[in-house]
């Protein structure tokens, strides 16, 4: 009798493919996030207002988290390699054509389009396929692929600013296409359609989408990330109409930036504890965190905050796919991690209207603090309720 195959699962290339999904988001995040640097070069050569240039940003993040269910379905069905691909040739071509664009409506095809599609084939895709290659260190390898995200998002915006005080925007473009073409398509050479789940181990996806559990978890990360939003936009305002110094505050980001790495890459080695606990204690961390911004503004105050709210942050990242795998087992994960995802475009839509509503009506920036706490709550209340896994989610990949 020929020996038994060994399962691939929890191996070195199992590991592999966490590598990949760091690399993508590292890529996909720090490209995403590194708009803010070129608003005011390409206001300035295009003679645009602000709010048209920041459309850019708006029409690549929303195709990038409203994308999310198409790709990621689509990777589930034909595997992550051509998506992973086509994200690549995507990204680094609508890059480097804005690097030549002459006016900014075009603009919004290459840079908005190009990034924003790039993103949602590569992204969901590569991240999904870790919840069927990991069974023991699940948890720990996620957390280390979410810590790509903030890594890049850390990394990249300064390299950029970098480059573009030292040779202008167009190269900066110019070099982010590179760098994301590069990495991306050496990720779609390496990654691996994960091992099949046991037929009948998680429900259709569209009956997941719509049961009770589902919506209360969404409707959860919705609330959570609109409050998490106001720090995000208002913090460092709020600390220099204190008395900080103006780049003492612009660090407050930074430190939330930062601590949600170390909250990524943390939560891998805490053992012994519900998947679920966990991400329940994070929501409710975020939530205690605005509350200690109320009643304590002072700066030393505020990089405690900053500190805590983005451990808490980074630990909700993390969780967010182990939890869903606990939930609902890791068939189809592609397509319901892009569908979960469709909710941070919803906060991203909301969320600056939302706390600029509530200041301007209530005329002082504590009452978006407020805003933000009464959210967070709510953003507790609603997973509160949930237990571990029913039995049709006991079935995780891998196990026969």
């Amino acid at each position: 009798m020929p020996p038994m195959a060994q399962s691939p699962i929890d191996t070195p290339l199992a590991w592999r493919m966490a590598g990949v999904a760091f690399a993508t988001g590292f890529i996909v995040f720090g490209v995403v996030y590194s708009f803010s640097v070129f608003l005011e070069p390409l206001m300035a050569e295009f003679g645009g207002s602000r709010s048209a240039t920041a459309a850019l940003y708006a029409i690549a993040s929303s195709a990038f988290y409203f994308l999310g269910p198409a790709t990621g379905s689509a990777g589930d069905r034909w595997g992550p390699q051509a998506l992973t691909a086509l994200g690549a040739l995507l990204m680094a071509g609508g890059l480097a054509c804005t690097a030549f664009v002459t006016d900014l409506s075009v603009a919004y095809v290459t840079y908005g389009l190009g990034v924003g599609l790039g993103a949602a084939c590569a992204y969901i895709p590569t991240f999904a396929v870790l919840g069927g290659w990991f069974d023991r260190w699940r948890t720990r390898a996620l957390g280390i692929a979410a810590a790509g995200t903030g890594v890049g998002m850390l990394a990249l915006p300064p390299l950029c600013a970098v480059i573009i005080r030292n040779h202008g925007w167009r190269a900066a473009v110019l070099a982010l296409a590179g760098i994301s073409g590069t990495t991306l398509f050496i990720c779609a050479a390496l990654v691996r359609a994960a091992p099949q789940a046991r037929p009948g181990a998680s429900e259709p996806l569209g009956q997941t989408v719509r049961s009770p559990v589902f919506l209360r978890i969404y409707a959860s990360w919705v609330f959570g990330t609109i409050a998490l939003f106001v720090p995000l936009v208002f913090l460092p305002a709020f600390a220099v109409a204190r008395g900080a110094d103006p780049v003492a505050a612009s660090w407050l980001i930074s430190i939330i930036g930062g601590a949600s790495v170390l909250g990524r890459l943390g939560i891998g080695y805490v053992g012994g504890a519900s998947t679920l606990l966990l991400y329940k204690g994070s929501i409710l961390a975020m939530a205690a965190s605005y509350l200690l911004w109320f009643l304590l503004p002072g700066f030393g105050w505020l990089i405690v905050f900053a500190a805590l709210l983005g451990i808490a942050y980074g630990v909700r990242i993390a969780l967010v796919a182990p939890v869903l795998i606990e939930l609902f087992g890791a068939r189809h994960l592609g397509g319901l991690l892009g569908t979960f995802f469709t909710a941070t475009g919803i906060a991203g839509l909301v969320a600056p209207t939302a706390s600029s509503a509530a200041i301007a009506y209530w005329g002082t920036d504590m009452a978006g603090i407020a805003v933000a706490f009464i959210l967070g709550a709510l953003a507790f209340a609603l997973v509160l309720p949930l237990r571990a896994a029913q039995p049709r989610a006991q079935s995780l990949v891998g196990r026969a």
